[in-house]
């Protein structure tokens, strides 16, 4: 039997004898601080979907990947690490990477949690199914949460391009549920999405609510939106997601990297695609430790966006070796900084700022009102084709996205930096 000795390293200050530090040690083995003898056995993380196991060393045979998947950095076995015991996963982080508090709230992991975990529901009522090539059957009337109708399968037919999905408010496209009695419409997959999530960019349960009235800022693209939202019910906690961001992993390939990335708190540098300098802001840094970060604006810019006088989709790109003469948005007819990412057509030679192709706020719903703080009219957003008229405060023209007044006193329009509105953080 092995007994443990506390072994105290003194320190003579000032006339005082102080307790620097209290490890123990083992009289067969290693020295082992005394924090480390009262981690728990088993924590629930961010950024792991099984509970994981505390473990002072390792068989080469318990884990085949010896990589933590926090940081990336080998973990030598020999000392302690966090693993997931499951048969077929081989997760494995350092102590103090798990049990960092971005990443860990502190508790200890309670079996029946697990239970709980997975018997989170959808938040949709099936009324009426239908076969799906005689086996699998699909939802085709679904009672939502957040709908007071009921609404309706759609695979097929015509769609508006002006209708967006109320949960995400992306374009809509097949397969959607919609209601017959109002223009509400919802991707399959936003119907479908769970009512509780664990998230790697918080610590806590996150809650699916919906966004009524006035738009919400996303506390990590910090874009406002409509739709629905992921949201932190802990008290005092106002950490909140668009659905956008709450799709992203701790990990992702993105295509303008030839690496994976991974999720960092706290960073402070600049973003490769905006040239953004954050301070102490989430983001996506390269595995192999390549000097390429992305902010989290940056990481959910759509790969392709449309422009009026294109017919081909324009492809988000990501370094421009044209001659500086070339550096224009074909929309603004603006500068373009060379070395910020852009949407380019190959075939017609079209170029366009990030913000001119998609719109300075992409999330907010077509036809929704807001307040504005230099207006004294609730605006109503629309986009601009064709007919674009000048901003009635810096009298350039409005394309795309506007702001329209739609007061008989007024029925102007405005861009929306030029007038602000109000949103809620």
């Amino acid at each position: 039997m092995l007994s443990l000795l506390l072994k105290t390293l003194l320190h003579y200050e000032q006339s005082q004898l102080q307790v620097m530090n209290t490890p123990y040690v083992c009289t067969s083995c290693d020295l082992v601080h005394k924090k480390c003898i009262s981690l728990p056995p088993k924590i629930m993380i961010t950024r792991h979907h099984h509970p994981i196991s505390h473990s002072y060393s390792l068989q080469q045979n318990q884990s085949e990947n010896w990589e933590c998947r926090i940081c990336h950095d080998e973990v030598n076995t020999r000392f302690g690490s966090y693993y997931c015991s499951k048969s077929d996963c081989n997760y494995i982080a350092h102590v103090n990477c798990a049990t960092h508090k971005e990443i860990w709230d502190g508790t200890i992991f309670l079996e029946d949690e697990e239970s709980l975990l997975e018997s989170m529901h959808l938040i949709t009522d099936v009324i009426e199914e239908i076969s799906n090539n005689g086996e699998d059957r699909a939802a085709r009337v679904i009672k939502h949460a957040y709908h007071d109708h009921n609404l309706i399968l759609s695979s097929g037919g015509e769609i508006k391009e002006d209708n967006n999905c109320d949960g995400c408010t992306g374009p809509i496209s097949t397969p959607f549920y919609s209601c017959d009695n109002c223009k509400f419409f919802l991707y399959k997959n936003c119907a479908e999405l769970p009512r509780i999530k664990r998230h790697p960019f918080h610590k806590h349960f996150l809650t699916l609510k919906n966004v009524v009235d006035y738009p919400l800022t996303c506390r990590v693209c910090f874009r406002p939106h409509h739709g629905f939202r992921y949201e932190c019910l802990k008290k005092h906690s106002s950490f909140h997601i668009d659905i956008q961001c709450s799709l992203l992993s701790d990990t992702l390939k993105h295509p303008g990297h030839e690496h994976p990335l991974f999720l960092v708190h706290s960073y402070q540098g600049k973003c490769r695609g905006c040239l953004y300098k954050g301070f102490k802001i989430l983001a996506y840094t390269c595995t192999k430790r390549c000097d390429f970060t992305l902010d989290i604006r940056c990481v959910t810019l759509p790969l392709t966006a449309w422009y009026k006088y294109d017919t081909h989709p324009l492809t988000l790109t990501y370094s421009d070796d044209s001659s500086p003469s070339q550096h224009y948005c074909d929309l603004c007819e603006k500068e373009r900084h060379p070395n910020l990412w852009f949407y380019y057509c190959a075939d017609c030679d079209n170029s366009l700022h990030i913000n001119c192709a998609i719109g300075d706020y992409p999330l907010i719903k077509l036809g929704s009102q807001v307040i504005a703080v230099l207006h004294r009219h609730p605006l109503t957003f629309v986009k601009n084709i064709w007919n674009c008229p000048p901003c009635k405060k810096c009298g350039e023209l409005c394309n795309g996205q506007t702001l329209e007044c739609k007061d008989p006193e007024c029925n102007s329009s405005f861009h929306g930096l030029c007038v602000g509105f109000i949103v809620n953080k």
